[in-house]
């Protein structure tokens, strides 16, 4: 089945108003979704005006500055070199994934309701110990299982075959889906701790997991870098 991937654009008028540059840093990593990226270039321009040093980027995104739900690979790029982030667009689920996986201020400004508001660290704090919870988890459990997304650009299922492969001294279990329904979750009470191997945003739900649930990426960097998740 052929997939056609359409950009929804915001067409209608932003407001900078109470886009406050006083309170922010000097350095500033700019990121917002598709919706806004037409705007990118007028506010990196009005930041700029006020004194302030925009730096915007990309990884794997199509866009410099873009943000998807599960990948801050733009903003990961420029993090050494940037004070804290600003992201533009509405909602806290994107500019919390640059909280959650990057150590820098995040403030956010919504151009629709003129609204400036910054990421309350302590819900990163919160977000990280839960994190750091599943994974001692895992380390101490026998029966694991894998889920596996059936999604494009979410299929992981060769990598879950090589941690099953890896993982000798635990049973572990692949669980493929196209989407994900928690409910079914319940059907399976011998598994101690879930991985996730999908979209990593899935930690979001945390709460709706019977058991602990662990992303995959939290595995492989402490199999790369033996230190404590932060």
């Amino acid at each position: 089945m052929k997939i056609m991937m359409v950009e929804g654009r915001y067409t209608g008028k932003i407001n900078l108003s109470n886009l406050d540059v006083s309170i922010l840093p000097k350095r500033i990593g700019l990121a917002t979704t598709v919706q806004f990226l037409d705007f990118v270039g007028e506010i990196k321009q009005y930041l700029e005006s006020n004194g302030k040093i925009i730096l915007v980027d990309k990884l794997k995104q199509k866009y410099e500055g873009q943000l998807l739900g599960c990948d801050v690979g733009g903003a990961d790029k420029i993090k050494e070199n940037v004070d804290a982030f600003l992201y533009i667009g509405t909602g806290m689920f994107h500019p919390l994934g640059i909280a959650i996986n990057i150590d820098k201020d995040v403030f956010c400004y919504d151009p629709l309701s003129a609204i400036l508001s910054k990421i309350d660290k302590r819900h990163v704090e919160k977000y990280n110990m839960k994190r750091k919870g599943a994974y001692l988890k895992f380390l101490e459990s026998k029966e694991i299982g894998f889920l596996v997304s059936l999604k494009p650009g979410q299929n992981n299922f060769k990598k879950a075959i090589e941690w099953k492969e890896k993982l000798k001294d635990k049973n572990c279990y692949i669980f493929a889906f196209d989407t994900l329904e928690f409910s079914q979750i319940e059907n399976f009470p011998f598994v101690e701790c879930w991985v996730n191997t999908a979209c990593s945003r899935i930690l979001d739900d945390y709460s709706k997991f019977p058991k602990p649930l662990v992303d995959l990426s939290d595995i492989e960097k402490v199999e790369l870098l033996p230190i404590k998740l932060k």
